[in-house]
């Protein structure tokens, strides 16, 4: 049975992805080793311009800055506790300044079922 988790923010180490120009991190905290579902983490990011495609439904929560999420046919400009949902197959561009959100994500084993 999974235990009870506990992620202190002092503790949680940051990957760089994405850019440059400007500064993309990550820190995944739950995937599939902790949950046979969801996935989630924190992300960062500052005066960059992330393209990808959701191949998953993610739900954004911002908690600093500014995000952007930038989509074919409009801009999302996001402040702390603006909360963002994202179909899967939705084609985008995750920008921000001084941003810091949490995601959460469905199914957490996307990478596998897409064999990435």
């Amino acid at each position: 049975m999974k235990q009870v988790q506990h992620f202190k923010r002092s503790e949680m180490q940051f990957s760089t992805y994405g850019g440059p120009p400007g500064k993309a991190e990550i820190s995944r905290l739950v995937g599939p080793e902790l949950s046979a579902t969801m996935g989630v983490g924190l992300a960062r990011f500052d005066d960059c311009s992330i393209e990808w495609t959701v191949l998953y439904d993610e739900m954004v929560v911002v908690l600093e800055g500014e995000f952007r999420l930038r989509l074919s046919d409009r801009l999302i400009v996001a402040v702390p506790g603006d909360v963002i949902w994202i179909p899967q197959n939705t084609p985008l561009r995750y920008e921000g300044k001084a941003a810091l959100v949490c995601y959460a994500l469905y199914p957490v084993d996307w990478r596998a079922r897409h064999n990435l």
